[in-house]
Parts: structure tokens; sequence; C-alpha cells
């Protein structure tokens, strides 16, 4: 099994950007030795498609593991996981018979792969479309079943290893008579044993085996008196070992019986070879995506513990029109942005909150894990070491800034941040998830990186030399699709020599248009960037209070060096550092100071963004607080009101029905007593659903476009007015005024008290007389309206106990139509209990009646199932 991967960057710096060691950290998460071997092959592509692909198998297994939160599908284990192309070669050969070890090496094999093709057939629920990219890469290991040669291969083999009796018909027989001839040679030779050891020719009443055939020990002085064959000596010479001659016939039928077993073993070896000879091609296939899968994992558990994040690609092809514009020109660069489209033309690159994964682990104090060359753990002279956690990094770079310099203090993390960026740029085109909240590179063909000391004494290099050596190798390979990363440009030389030489390259690479991130002392290169469009500044960070390194980057503006500062923080004799004060400068001390003044500021307007952050968290947390409190009190005021109308209805009844009692004439009490019952049913259903009504639309805001439920008050309002009630939604009439703000106003008969904030408008003024709706309804034109004597005699119910189902309708029927007619809201209707076949047809008529609001069943008190209660229209 080899790894390929399609047009593999050459190029990529990897002991600058040190990708073995990070290779060998990613190795740690592999569970088989071949997946460790793949990973070490792990290598960048410039082929957009395989990239996304394996991006997209990693974010497939995070989701088949459950290592994103989501449900966790238990998966088999990759431990047992190994190479078998040269068994499954051997086993192709005719007549080759493999091994017992190496068949069940095969068989664990199998199972893991038929174990794995089970779990993508048959994914959780909430994966069943979510892993396309994973069932796509087993391919046709799902299609052919591996279960048939497992359950085969495993059947014929006992836990420790050993071949079962049952592995065939003829081996069983074998072994059967094996066991058979074994008792009688044991029979035999005990019953030798016995006579001689009665005459003490026999040493011990033992039985052993010599040469695969049983003795018996002898005495070495009385061995001539044993009939038999003499198979050695004990080390002393004082026991020897003889087969008794009635014996040997039994020995012979039991070697021979070994024979056939072996032969026969061999034998089933071989049917076993062939078929595993026979699903060759579907092992190998399946071994060769574990050892993938494998590698898949390991990064997803990479990611996880890492924090890691899929990152974003520009597209292939707007990189290639990126470089042919750079070498053609800018004005060939229009026509071609015409051609491809600006938005397949605009890379960037932009890492937030971005680490360095080998500092991570290092700082997490994982002494396992390789250290990174270290200007941020330095320890001298008892100074304090900075290794609290690690400080990510943010930088932006697009298309038209393509080019960062760096500078600020020694110890600061200049150099990590050339790494990191060079690593996680690496690790993207890898496939690999890179440790960062955000993470947009384009697609690079060279990892170009000068970091480090690159002295060579067997080149007879300097510092310089090596430094210039590589930077030339670096200047002629670049182009617009390179990444750059410079340490240190321009120093171990003259530094006025060095500035103009290290201003000159960064423009060489601004030309070429290759991405460039490079770290520096030297003040020319950031007046450089400061003046040069596509270039920016970037500092890290320096606390001139503790006289410690921040590590933090701020892109932006320029970082002062500190050498000074930092020497006396390592202790640096304090002398020393006085006259090394007193030689600087003035224009370099004043922008020393200078910068040292904005990054002071910046720390404080980050401090104060920082404040105005968890004000504003706070706020909202507070503004959350006050609503819930808000929704309280408007529940406990609803639920006030409510009572209030409830008990303002209570009253109207009881008023209505003292009235009523007032009132001497029978007939006309009775019909008082039912038009009021009935219009206090409809006025408390109407009350209630507009009540309802008022109460969501001003909750929800649904009433803002409701002029009547605007806060306006009405000033002008007299006795006699028609005024529309803003709760109730009613129009009522004024019937006298009780203070400035309180008015009686009578709805229908009901008369209420209500504020005058209570009153959405005046319907009509005095000159209007509030009519009862008889009154209203003659009033209208060509409109006669009669009414019919009450029936005196008729109650509010109906007995039809021991009708039939037809005579009992006819009567409630007609019942019915006098009751509705004489106004009356309910009737009770008493049909028994008995088979319940009256009750049925009874409320089956009467749901579908006319004049029939509601159907149903009284309380025990009231007949319980024997009647019926029926609501009137």
């Amino acid at each position: 099994m080899t790894r390929s991967i399609p047009q593999r960057v050459s190029d990529c710096s990897r002991s600058a950007l040190e990708w073995d060691r990070f290779l060998d950290l990613l190795g740690g998460y592999a569970q088989s030795s071949v997946g460790k071997e793949w990973l070490q092959e792990l290598g960048p592509s410039r082929d957009a498609g395989w990239i996304d692909r394996e991006h997209a198998l990693v974010d497939e297994m995070r989701l088949l593991a459950g290592a994103d939160g989501g449900q966790q599908t238990s998966l088999p284990g990759l431990g047992l996981l190994f190479d078998p192309s040269e068994l499954l070669t051997k086993a192709r050969i005719e007549g080759v018979a493999l091994e017992a070890e190496e068949i069940r090496s095969i068989a664990n094999l199998a199972e893991v792969i038929a174990a794995w093709a089970e779990v993508l057939r048959s994914p959780a629920s909430d994966l069943q479309d979510r892993l396309p990219q994973v069932r796509a890469l087993f391919g046709e290991v799902l299609s052919l079943p591996l279960k048939p040669l497992v359950d085969s291969l495993r059947g014929r083999f006992m836990p420790d290893g050993t071949l079962a009796d049952d592995a065939s018909p003829e081996l069983r027989r074998i072994r059967q008579e094996m066991e058979q001839q074994h008792r009688a040679i044991e029979n035999s030779l005990r019953t030798a044993l016995r006579r001689y050891s009665e005459g003490g020719t026999a040493q011990d009443e033992l039985i052993t085996i010599r040469g695969e055939r049983f003795v018996i020990p002898v005495k070495a002085e009385w061995k001539r008196r044993v009939q038999g064959v003499v198979h050695g000596a004990s080390s002393s010479g004082q026991t020897v070992y003889v087969e008794p001659l009635e014996t040997i016939e039994l020995n012979n039928e039991l070697v021979r019986l070994l024979e056939d077993e072996q032969a026969e073993i061999h034998r089933i070896f071989a049917a076993m070879t062939r078929q595993i000879a026979q699903y060759a091609g579907v092992i190998l296939k399946g071994a060769g995506v574990l050892c993938e899968v494998d590698t898949l994992l390991a990064r997803a558990k990479f990611a996880v513990e890492f924090r890691g994040v899929r990152p974003r690609f520009a597209a292939e092809a707007g990189l290639a029109v990126q470089a042919h514009a750079h070498r053609a020109g800018r004005d060939e660069q229009a026509s071609v942005v015409g051609r491809y489209g600006a938005a397949d033309i605009a890379p960037e690159l932009v890492l937030k909150a971005a680490r360095h994964p080998l500092l991570e682990r290092r700082l997490r104090g994982n002494s396992a894990v390789p250290t990174l060359a270290a200007q941020n753990a330095r320890v001298k002279d008892g100074a304090p070491t900075v290794l609290g956690g690690i400080v990510p990094i943010s930088i932006s770079l697009t298309e038209e800034l393509r080019q960062l310099v760096i500078s600020g203090p020694n110890t600061g993390g200049k150099s990590v941040s050339l790494k990191t960026v060079g690593l996680l740029a690496v690790m993207a085109q890898s496939g690999v998830p890179v440790p960062a909240e955000e993470a947009v590179f384009p697609l690079f063909d060279a990892f170009l990186a000068d970091i480090g000391d690159a002295q060579s004494i067997e080149q007879n290099l300097s510092t310089f030399s090596a430094h210039i050596t590589n930077v030339n190798r670096i200047a002629k390979r670049a182009d617009a699709a390179s990444l750059v990363l410079l340490d240190e440009l321009g120093s171990a030389t003259d530094p006025d020599e060095g500035s103009a030489l290290a201003v000159a390259i960064a423009e060489h690479f601004l030309r070429a248009g290759a991405w460039v991130i490079l770290s520096t002392h030297l003040t020319a290169l950031k007046v450089y960037a400061e003046n040069t469009p596509g270039v920016a500044n970037a500092a890290v960070g320096f606390d001139e209070e503790t006289l410690a390194p921040t590590y933090e980057l701020r892109q932006g503006v320029p970082g002062a060096s500190a050498g000074i500062n930092i020497a006396a923080r390592l202790g640096l004799d304090a002398e020393i550092i006085a006259s090394a004060r007193t030689r600087v400068g003035s224009q370099t001390e004043e922008i020393g100071k200078f910068l040292d003044r904005l990054h002071a500021q910046l720390r404080e307007l980050t401090a104060e963004r920082e404040r105005i952050q968890r004000l504003e968290a706070e706020l909202a947390r507070e503004r959350q607080r006050l609503d819930a409190e808000g929704m309280k009190e408007w529940r406990a005021k609803v639920r006030e009101m409510e009572q209030k109308l409830a008990s303002l209805l209570k009253d109207f009844e009881y008023q209505v029905r003292e009235t009523v009692r007032a009132i001497d004439e029978r007939a006309a009490q009775q019909k008082l007593s039912k038009d009021a019952e009935r219009r206090m049913a409809r006025l408390r259903r109407e009350f209630a659903e507009s009540f309802n009504a008022s109460v969501v639309a001003h909750h929800t805001g649904a009433d803002k476009g409701d002029a009547n439920a605007q806060p306006h008050v009405v000033r002008h309002v007299g006795v006699g007015d028609t005024v529309r009630l803003r709760s109730l939604a009613k129009d009522g009439v004024v019937q006298r005024q009780i203070d400035e703000k309180t008015f009686e106003v009578s709805v229908g008969l009901m008369k209420m008290r209500v504020g005058r904030d209570e009153i959405a408008e005046v319907v009509k003024g005095t000159a209007a007389k509030s009519q009862s709706p008889l009154q209203a309804a003659r009033a209208r034109k060509g409109i006669s309206v009669t009414a019919a004597e009450p029936d005196e005699n008729l109650g509010w119910e109906i007995n039809v106990i021991g009708r039939t189902a037809d005579e009992a309708r006819d009567e409630v029927e007609k019942f019915l139509d006098r009751a509705f007619l004489a106004g009356l809201p309910r009737v009770r209707i008493i049909h028994g209990t008995g088979m319940g076949v009256l009750r049925r047809t009874l409320r089956a008529y009467l749901e579908k009646h006319p004049q029939v609001a509601g159907v149903m069943e009284p309380g025990q008190n009231e007949g319980g199932a024997g009647a019926t209660v029926v609501e009137l229209r």
C-alpha cells in the first residue's frame, strides 16, 4: 500500500517550519503502525480538489466519531490494522498454505474491514446523508461482504489460536483416534511401570515423552531387564528412558496419526488460504481504505483537541490568473479579470486567533512533544519565564496588501509568528484542520522560508552569507503563488548596508507579487512598510512596566526593538546599560519613545473597547432582566383586570336578577328573566373575547396601528354621549359623571364605572339618544317587528323517559321551537340512562339542529348521564 498525493508541493521548507516534528505530533493520534507511516508521508498539495476532499473527509470523520458534540458512533478499533499485501500475494500462489498466525491476522483484518463497512452501510439516522465522501472512499468495499469469510475463518480456530477439532470431519476423526491411542499407550505403560516397580527396576512411576514417543524411566543398572528401545538418558546418567517392547506398535500407530493430523491441518490451511485468495482484492482495498481512515481519525482527534477549523481557499483558476497577470503587467491584469471574473482573483490570507500547535502542546507541559526553537521561552540568570499560555495571533493580507513587516523586541514572538503562518498554511494544503478561529489561504505552490540561524561550517558560510544564499534561492523561485517567510532580514552585517539590502529584497518580492511576511529590527524597513502601497507594518507587544514581551501581534503599527530594556531585564550590568543609553542617537530615541506612546495608546484603546463590550453585555443582561420583570408585572395586571371584570359581571348579574324579582307581573318577570339570562350569556362571551383580544394585541404590538388603542385621552365627554370603551371595544352611553376622571357608562343592560383614559372616543354627542335594539330595529325604514306572547306554562326542561326514539325526537323538536321563540338560553332534556339508545339518538339529533349552540352532559346533581343540557343560539 502506497500513499499518493497529487501535485505535491516539492518546496515546503520542512526543516524551517518543523513539518516533521508536527507529523510526529499528529502520528501520536493514529491507532496503527501503518497509519503512523502514512501520516509521515503527508504533505501539501496544489490540487484544490484533493485538498477539498481531504478536509471534507476529516469533517465527516468528526461527525461519525461524534467529536463535535453530535450522536457518537461506536467505531471499530484499528489497532490490528497492518499491510496485508505480502501475505495476500503469497496466498495467491498455487499450492501455498499460510501459517496459523498469518491466517488469524488476515481474519482479524477482514473482521475490522467488515465492521467498518457495516457502520457505513447503516449509520445513525442523523448521519444518513452526511457522509458522502467517506462512503465514496470505501467504494466497492461496501458492496462486497467479508462476513462469510470472517465467519468461516473464525469458526475453525480456538481462542488460544489452535485449530479446532471440528475444523473438518477428518481432523475430528484423527484426533479422536489419537485420544484413544493415548489412553491405550498410557494403560500399557502403567502396567509395565507397576511390574518393573515391584522389582525395583523403574526409577519413578512416571510416564514421559522422548522424541514424540511415550517412555518410562528405568534405573541405568537395570536397563537390560526391560525389553524395549532406549530413547536417551537423564543428565546425571542415573536414569534411562525406555520404550517397552509391548508399546512400540502402539507408539508407531500414534506417530502415524500425528502425521495424518499434520497433513490434514496443512490441507485445511491450504483451503483457508485459497479462500483468502478469493477475497484478496477487497481485503487489500479495505486495508488501504482503513489506513486512510486511521489518518483521518488522527486528524479529526487533533482538530478537536486543538480546536481546529477547516480552512477556506481561493479558487485555483484565480491564482493562475494572478500569476499570469503579475508576470504580464497591470494593464493585462484588467483584461484577465474581465475574462475570469473579479470574484475568482481576489484571494486573501486571513488568520484569526491562530496558534502554533507545537508551541501550544509544549506550553501544556507535555515534555514528550519536541520543543520549538525558542525565543518564546528563555530563562537566563533567574529572569522570569513567560509560559502562562499561548497567545494567538491574527493577520490579514489581501490582493492589494501582500507584504507584512513585523518588528518589535527580541523574544517577543516574531519568529514564532512566521512559523505559525507557514506551518498552518502547509497544514491547510495537507488536509489538516488548523488551530484557529478562522483561516483563509491562497493556494500556494511553494512555501519558502528563511528562519533561524543559517550558519554552515561544512559549507564555510557565515550567518550572513548563509542567509543571503537562502534568500537568493527564494528570490529566484518566488512568484504570485508563493508564501515567503524571512526572519531578521538584513541582520548580521553593517546596519546601513543591511537596511539598504533588506529594503531592496522586500521591493523585489513585492514586484514578484509573492505573499511575504518578514521580521526585522531595522528602522528603514519600518519606514518602507509605512510608505509603500501593498505593505503593512505589524508589531509584537512589549510591556514597559514589567519589561516582558506580551507576544500579542498588532497589525498596522511598527514595533520598538527595546534591546536595551530587554538587556537590562536579562541582568546585564547597570553601568553598561547606562552607557548604552547615552550612545543612542536622539532620533532613534525619539522614534522609540513615539512607538512606546503609540503602543500605550493602543493598549488603552484595547482596554477601553473591552470595557465597552463588557458594559454592552451587562446592559443586554439588564434589559433581559427588565423585560422578564415587565412581563411578570404585565401578567399580574392582566390577572387583576380579569378578576375585576369577573367581579363586575357578577355584580351586573345580581343587579339584573334583583330588578327582575322586583317586577310583580309574572309573565313580564319570566320574559325579562329569560331575556336577561340570554343577553348576559352573550355579553359575558363577547366581553371575554374582546378583553382577550385587546390584551394579546397590546402585548404583541398588533394594536399599534389601531387609533383606538393609542394612549389618547378624550377631554370633552358629557352625559348622554355614546362613547367607545378602549378595553372592551364596545359602545356605551354615559349616564352620569361621578367626578372629573370617572363616568358611569351603560353598555346594554350593564352599567359600569370607567376612567376617562378608558374612553377611546365619543361616537355620538348628547344630541343622539340611546335606543334599545328593538327600538332601533323598528326605526329602520321598511322593517316591522312584532313579538308573540310568551308561553307562560313553558318550563326549561322536558321529560321523554319511556318514549321511543322517534317519539322522543318529535317531542324534543317541538319543545326546542317553543323554547327558542320564548328566548330561553338553555333547556334540559331528561331521557334516563337505560341502554343508552335514547341518549345517543337525541344527542346525535341535537348536534345537527340549527337552533342548538351546544350539547353537554350535566353534573350528577342535575341528572348526569340521564339528562342532556342544550345551549340555544
